[in-house]
């Protein structure tokens, strides 16, 4: 199909999707090779790799560590309950696909306010009792943890891994600690966490800038670079697993890696577990 016509269709299906502006969670897509974008997205991203061209090995090591990260939380840990903030638009490797191929059982909330990226996913999911959809704001977690997709579907007296994979850094509030908070506060002991966040690997300050000035015209603005202790700060109550906050490549990689392209991914991973809470 062509895109124009594609596009086109895509908007009738979406009534409320916004295509005045570049959209991150679409753009990501594109750049994953995804159809779920429209021509401004597509236009955006395409600048974005005119002087930033490691953007794609960006898109694909995050993936990557996304898919890992279930896979060890689902294998190794046995947690069975997810809930993706900011899940963006579905890709091949979706949270419910590795979940499932391990746990046929395992519940996984999805949970974006990008229009284009929630019909996406009900689409893929069709009838799927076990998977949900939320379309909502993640910096209004209540709004978020009461939304009949989230409370209706999972368990909050047993484990949740809660993933924030490339939504901290573009949230409003450089605070993400205390937005961290008020998931970590709805899970019990045991439950996880797992952050990816941007990171100045091996983009120069003339990148991060022209990268800043091409958010500022898209939905989500901002742009939180974070170092490895600033990405440990997001895990108040949490003790981190090996191998701690790590350039993502480098976490629990399924084959060697290779330490410039690690870097060229310009994104930090960590994983961890919520502690016991402390008795007066």
């Amino acid at each position: 199909m062509h895109q124009n016509s594609r596009d086109a269709e895509l908007a009738a299906r979406v009534s409320h999707a916004d295509l005045d502006n570049p959209n991150i969670a679409r753009m990501y897509d594109y750049l994953l090779g995804g159809s779920a974008n429209f021509a401004i997205d597509r236009e955006t991203a395409e600048r974005a790799l005119e002087f930033a061209p490691t953007e794609r090995d960006y898109c694909y090591i995050n993936r990557g560590f996304l898919g890992r990260t279930v896979r060890f939380l689902t294998t190794e840990v046995g947690i069975d309950q997810f809930i993706d903030l900011g899940s963006g638009v579905p890709t091949v490797g979706n949270v419910h696909e590795i979940a499932h191929a391990h746990n046929p059982e395992a519940r996984v909330a999805y949970v974006d306010w990008e229009a284009v990226a929630c019909h996406h996913a009900r689409h893929l999911l069709g009838g799927d009792e076990r998977v949900t959809v939320t379309e909502a704001d993640v910096c209004d977690p209540d709004s978020v943890l009461n939304a009949p997709g989230v409370a209706g579907l999972l368990d909050f007296s047993r484990p949740v891994a809660v993933l924030a994979f490339g939504i901290l850094d573009i949230i409003p509030s450089p605070d993400g600690a205390s937005l961290v908070a008020h998931y970590r506060d709805a899970c019990v002991p045991g439950s996880a966490l797992a952050v990816s966040n941007n990171a100045q690997l091996s983009r120069t300050d003339e990148e991060i800038a022209e990268l800043r000035a091409l958010l500022a015209e898209t939905s989500t603005p901002q742009m939180h670079i974070r170092n490895a202790d600033e990405v440990a700060a997001l895990f108040p109550g949490y003790t981190l697993v090996e191998p701690g906050v790590v350039p993502a490549a480098y976490w629990r990689p399924d084959q060697p890696v290779d330490d410039a392209a690690a870097r060229r991914g310009n994104v930090l991973g960590a994983v961890g577990f919520l502690d016991p809470k402390p008795t007066a």
